[in-house]
């Protein structure tokens, strides 16, 4: 699926790249300059010198997204000018369209910049007829530390949800990412030994955390990321579970990525516990919903889809992915089922069709 992706975005911004080289040459702005063939040359210089500038600022990936998003505008531009040419006997100058589009574009990725390095709380509410009474969950997940923000900025995301007031903070995956700094993850996890909530905090692993690359690139492993955040007093659990102040459980399980084959499945991990106790699983990828829903779980969190990140993404994951779910809360059999957009990134700078988020689960049973 990556493949693909990544095959699709290049596709994307070489088409982007060319129609905006053809919107600068049409537009007169090289009126004057050569014959058609050199105008048509120093157009896609231009375009190409502007990427060029945005790669340097960003990246080669948000560089893509910008042009791709700037093309999708010039565009609906060009539509909606041939439209109204058609249906009005006023001739407005092209010009006024593209500069309108740009500055379209401007504000909407503007917006959508806003929205990846906000933070927004999401409420959910759920209910159980199991003994376990009252319990506030704050989740998040897709951290990837060092990217949409540093580990000594983490601190102030985690002030903002101790303010939430939860009884515990669970950690869906993804928090650091293979580009995260040695100093960057052990800044976070300083950060998360200064949370002092009734129950503490839990973690499972995601398929950025043990990194796809070599450990020398960011200086640790799974391992020792795993040893970090036990030391900072997060209860680090892989196809594990721990009961919690004897009314509930939290379980933890390995990704479905890295080919884990072999980590334990629902029924297997649910298989020891008390079935009168409540059960929450944390389960970074949400690819799993019917084995869970069977295995009698009551309530899985996931991470991993980014909520889609840009619009209509959210739509079209669906189609092209193993998941279940992209976001949002649904219900299988007698479970409960909650994906988060996530509290960063691990790439794009932007996000158009969600935003940053950590959730606050209010869980009322008997």
């Amino acid at each position: 699926m990556w493949l693909i992706i990544f095959a699709v975005s290049i596709l994307a911004g070489i088409a982007a790249i060319l129609y905006l080289s053809e919107k600068i040459r049409t537009s007169g702005l090289l009126s004057g300059i050569g014959n058609a063939a050199s105008a048509r040359v120093i157009s896609v210089l231009v375009v190409v010198a502007l990427a060029v500038i945005i790669c340097l600022v960003f990246d080669v990936t948000n560089a893509i997204v910008i042009f791709v998003h700037l093309a999708v505008f010039e565009l609906l531009a060009d539509i909606i000018r041939i439209i109204f040419r058609k249906l009005s006997p006023w001739d407005i100058d092209p010009r006024i369209y593209s500069i309108a589009a740009l500055a379209l574009c401007v504000i909407y990725l503007c917006i959508g910049w806003h929205m990846m390095h906000g933070l927004w709380e999401t409420d959910y509410k759920v209910s159980s007829d199991k003994e376990c009474g009252n319990i506030r969950v704050a989740l998040i997940a897709d951290s990837h530390v060092g990217t949409g923000f540093s580990g000594k900025e983490f601190a102030d995301h985690l002030k903002k949800i101790e303010e939430a007031k939860p009884d515990l903070l669970v950690i869906a995956g993804d928090f650091v990412d293979d580009s995260t700094k040695l100093s960057d993850m052990k800044d976070a996890c300083a950060a998360l030994s200064s949370v002092k909530l009734p129950y503490g905090i839990y973690y499972c692993f995601g398929n950025h955390d043990r990194g796809y690359y070599s450990n020398e690139r960011r200086g640790y492993d799974g391992d020792g990321l795993a040893a970090e955040l036990s030391r900072s007093g997060v209860t680090v659990l892989k196809d594990q579970s721990v009961l919690v102040d004897g009314r509930f459980y939290v379980i933890g399980r390995e990704d479905a990525g890295y080919g884990n084959s072999d980590r334990m499945s629902a029924a297997e991990l649910m298989a020891p516990l008390d079935k009168d106790k409540y059960t929450i699983m944390l389960d970074h990828q949400p690819v799993d919903y019917d084995l869970e829903a069977a295995a009698g779980l009551d309530l899985v969190l996931s991470g991993h889809t980014h909520g889609g990140q840009l619009w209509p993404l959210e739509y079209i994951q669906p189609l092209i992915s193993e998941n279940d779910n992209v976001r949002g809360y649904e219900r299988r059999g007698g479970t409960d089922f909650i994906v988060t957009d996530g509290i960063s990134d691990w790439a794009v700078k932007f996000k158009t069709g969600c935003r940053s988020e950590f959730c606050i689960i209010d869980i009322s049973g008997r």
